[in-house]
């Protein structure tokens, strides 16, 4: 069993009611605050005007970035650092889903960069400062809220690269209250669910070495949360405890304790990060369509006992019958979850795309040599699960 360290920073006020400690919060780190939001579902819901109400009645000055794309450009990060250094921001608060928290985090550290902020994703400037950030979580998906990473795209080059700086990209304090969930549309809480889903598959499947008893019982209860409530949540959209145990199961998922041991690197994400750079597709739809297809493509004798358990584990999947049996029956009930349950697109071509790309989008997921996982990838795997997907 490996060793690691696992520190979270990040202090969280979870439920109803609890934005009545955003002023104070804020009031921590200075007097200019920069309010990050997206498209403004926020001022229909109402909580944009409350959330100024608390900034305004802790006596600080907000200023705005709005318009933060559900895939964020690096153009908003230029942007919001442009403001930061013009209004000398103290402090950033990110009202929304993960994409707003994401476009959030790299202008906190874009903020004391002159350069273009593409240069942070290419590693040609490494930050070694941040402005405090806060957010405000409006939908359980990508746990943004707990983790210190996140993906921004570039339209100019058609590419989308995650990155991460702990200690620095991490928020501060989190706010989540699962009634800002509530207006969540269905497809939009069928994607959210796909990408918690996914997140943990991406630290559950690893090799023995990379595994501990404890964890690994932990990641399935969250698997097992997801399946039981994200289609609650679709069909009472304002049933608290569905949407509760979502917004706390995408914060676990992805905060770092489910992935302390984890000795190999997600595979899923970087090829969804390639179809999403150039189509612009939701995320979690995305991983949805290509996660079995993975699944079916690297399942073998050496790979077939962690299918076991999950089958066993996270579907109730009789554990009497031979492995091989149970790992089929379990990829098909993931299946039947994404395609059935939540109602999401089986394949590529069902959302208009086709194989143009495919070889570049396979290239640039393996970063020109091999993309690491469960089971390593060439590029000409990485291409034969897309085409599987069509």
């Amino acid at each position: 069993m490996n060793s690691f360290i696992y520190d979270i920073p990040t202090k969280v006020y979870f439920g109803a009611g609890q934005l009545a400690h955003l002023g104070e919060e804020l009031s921590n780190y200075g007097k200019n605050v920069l309010v990050c939001y997206g498209g403004g579902s926020i001022k229909k819901s109402g909580l944009y005007d409350q959330v100024i109400a608390e900034i305004r009645r802790a006596g600080l000055t907000a200023f705005e970035l709005s318009g933060i794309a559900p895939n964020p450009r690096v153009t908003s990060v230029n942007e919001g650092a442009a403001i930061c250094k013009r209004e000398r921001i103290d402090v950033i608060l990110a009202v929304g889903g993960g994409s707003v928290i994401d476009c959030a985090k790299f202008v906190s550290v874009a903020a004391f960069y002159d350069g273009d902020a593409w240069d942070i994703m290419e590693h040609k400037y490494e930050p070694t400062k941040a402005l405090p950030l806060l957010d405000i979580s409006t939908i359980s998906a990508t746990g943004s809220d707990m983790d210190a990473g996140g993906v921004i795209s570039n339209e100019a080059t058609q590419e989308k690269i995650g990155f991460s700086i702990p200690g620095l990209l991490q928020p501060k304090v989190s706010f989540l209250d699962p009634t800002l969930t509530y207006s969540v549309s269905q497809r939009q809480t069928a994607c959210g669910s796909a990408d918690i889903l996914s997140h943990i598959i991406e630290t559950y499947f690893v090799p023995e070495d990379g595994s501990m008893f404890l964890l690994d019982r932990f990641k399935e209860g969250l698997m097992q949360t997801v399946v039981r409530y994200a289609p609650i949540a679709m069909e009472e959209p304002e049933n608290y405890e569905a949407r509760a145990n979502l917004q706390w199961a995408a914060s676990w998922a992805i905060n770092g304790f489910t992935s302390a041991l984890q000795n190999v690197a997600w595979t899923c994400h970087p090829i969804e990060h390639e179809l999403s750079a150039i189509y612009d597709i939701t995320h979690g739809l995305g991983l949805a369509i290509i996660t079995p297809k993975w699944m079916k493509y690297i399942l073998d004798e050496k790979t077939v006992g962690r299918f076991y358990d999950y089958g066993v584990h996270v579907f109730g999947i009789d554990g009497t019958q031979a492995p091989m049996d149970v790992a089929k029956q379990a990829i098909a009930a993931t299946e039947r979850f994404f395609y059935e349950t939540l109602g999401l697109a089986s394949t590529l071509s069902a959302i208009g795309i086709d194989d143009q790309h495919f070889a570049l989008m396979a290239k640039r997921a393996c970063g020109g040599d091999v993309l690491p996982g469960f089971r390593p990838l060439q590029q000409a795997d990485v291409e034969e699960i897309l085409r599987m997907s069509l």
